[in-house]
């Protein structure tokens, strides 16, 4: 059953579109550390384009650690980093002083954990959205048997193969619009509105 799902960072709007499509997702964390993907990056549009922010990671039993077991460094500054970044991409945009405040206690809690970090995320997500979907962890490791599952579909992005409808981004005036950005990016300009958006793609056969 293709329902087991990577733990991500911000998720984009494609996993957050199949999560609550999808009548029992599971996130994986048993699976070892995929390095350079959703687990710990997510991608916003600021000013000057298109900006990835990374969660640094300690590998707390080298290239062996499991999802579970990966540790978040503090050894640079990255939260202050992703806030400021955030600020200044959105606040700006119609809904950022509605919903950054749910979201700002990612950037002032020392998390131990990616995957506790990902969940408060997720949490955040869903409570904007307002949906009832629980967030459910598997209990041991399924073997992926194709490039279809989400743990491997979803782990990378790519706006090439999500042309999903355009909907309002703040810098539009100056930036192309980029499909399948993190869902906040839609959440801070679309509000309640983005509800609507994912409904719509839900229905998509992607």
């Amino acid at each position: 059953m293709n329902n087991i799902f990577p733990t991500s960072y911000l998720s984009d709007i494609q996993y957050i579109a199949l999560f609550l499509k999808n009548e029992a997702p599971k996130i994986e964390l048993f699976e070892s550390y995929q390095k350079q993907s959703c687990r710990t990056r997510c991608n916003v549009m600021t000013a000057n384009g298109l900006q990835t922010l990374t969660v640094p990671i300690v590998k707390t039993n080298g290239n062996h650690t499991l999802t579970k077991d990966i540790a978040i460094s503090y050894k640079e500054p990255w939260q202050q980093i992703h806030q400021r970044c955030l600020e200044a991409a959105y606040r700006k945009t119609p809904y950022f002083e509605y919903y950054f405040p749910y979201l700002e206690k990612a950037f002032t809690t020392r998390f131990d954990r990616l995957i506790d970090l990902n969940e408060f995320c997720l949490k955040f997500i869903l409570k904007v959205l307002k949906t009832n979907n629980e967030i459910v962890y598997t209990k041991d490791f399924e073997t992926i048997q194709d490039a279809n599952d989400y743990r491997v579909s979803l782990s990378k992005w790519s706006p090439e193969t999500t042309n999903f409808p355009k909907y309002y981004q703040v810098f539009s005036d100056r930036q192309p619009f980029i499909s399948n950005l993190s869902v906040i990016d839609l959440i801070f300009n679309e509000g309640p509105n983005s509800v609507s958006y994912l409904s719509s793609l839900l229905t998509a056969n992607f």
